[in-house]
């Protein structure tokens, strides 16, 4: 399949319709996404007059993982947007479960990113600038190393406590989709929820630092609605294992017990390769 047509850029959905159009609209494929590990379709959907850019993840292309059982990423996918919407914080696209041209799959709302936001940095130097979060050193080629830094940027913060929540093993500088109307998105989360700590991100500028008032206040609704009857209980019920989501509202608990941030636990691979 041929990589991509660009598509004219569209009227912006509204939040509240893009859920419904995603489910019930017309999937067509215009092209496969290349870079992505597992299939990856971009597409177009249509319901009663309205258009949307997407993406088509099929669980037919999904490849098997040694830590996560076989075809489960389109619905950890799911289960991460449905954690977000319960933040209030929006930063996962709309995403639903959906059949599809190659059978059921995840389907999720496509982000054009604003190129000219700077969310990363190789600086030179053993500390970063005001205004940005170290995360490690880096070899940049003959020898030489550079500081890997990230904004010390609010919604990144908020995007660092989500993936804390989700154990998301896999937060990439190429996951972070900034707009150009000042919004921020996180995508693929197809490895998330596993019961053992496998987070590993870039976003660990603020490790051991407390959390803002704003995360604590997040993380008590979180805690409420994923109680045994909660709204986001019964909804991840569907798309992840009773282990999955016990293990979930564990780590939102430990969260507001500590009051910051996760810290890396050193046994398993902090920060994700190829980090971008």
């Amino acid at each position: 399949m041929s990589a991509p047509e660009r598509i004219p850029p569209r009227s912006v959905t509204p939040p509240s319709d893009a859920a419904e159009l995603l489910a019930r609209g017309e999937l067509t494929v215009r092209g496969r996404i290349r870079e992505a590990s597992n299939a990856a379709l971009y597409c177009t959907v249509t319901l009663d007059g309205r258009e949307a850019a997407c993406v088509y993840k099929p669980v037919a292309g999904e490849r098997p993982l040694w830590d996560f059982p076989d075809g489960t990423l389109a619905q950890r996918e799911v289960a991460a947007w449905e954690v977000s919407e319960a933040t209030g914080w929006g930063l996962v696209p709309p995403t639903v479960l959906r059949d599809g041209p190659y059978g059921e799959g995840m389907c999720q709302l496509w982000i054009e990113a604003a190129p000219e936001a700077e969310l990363l940095a190789l600086v030179d130097g053993e500390e970063p600038e005001p205004g940005w979060k170290a995360i490690g050193f880096a070899e940049v080629g003959e020898g030489r190393t550079a500081l890997l830094v990230h904004a010390d940027d609010a919604r990144l913060r908020r995007l660092a406590v989500l993936d804390a929540v989700l154990n998301n093993a896999d937060r990439k500088g190429g996951h972070l989709l900034p707009t150009g109307d000042g919004r921020l998105y996180g995508i693929d989360h197809g490895v998330t929820f596993n019961v053992e700590n496998k987070l590993r991100t870039l976003l660990w500028g603020w490790a051991g630092e407390p959390l803002t008032q704003e995360a604590v206040d997040v993380l008590e609704g979180l805690r409420k609605v994923l109680a045994e009857g909660g709204a986001l209980a019964a909804r991840l019920a569907g798309l992840i294992t009773a282990a999955e989501l016990d293990a979930t509202r564990a780590r939102v608990g430990a969260l507001l017990a500590s009051g910051t941030h996760p810290e890396p636990s050193g046994e398993w691979p902090a920060i994700p390769w190829p980090p971008v």
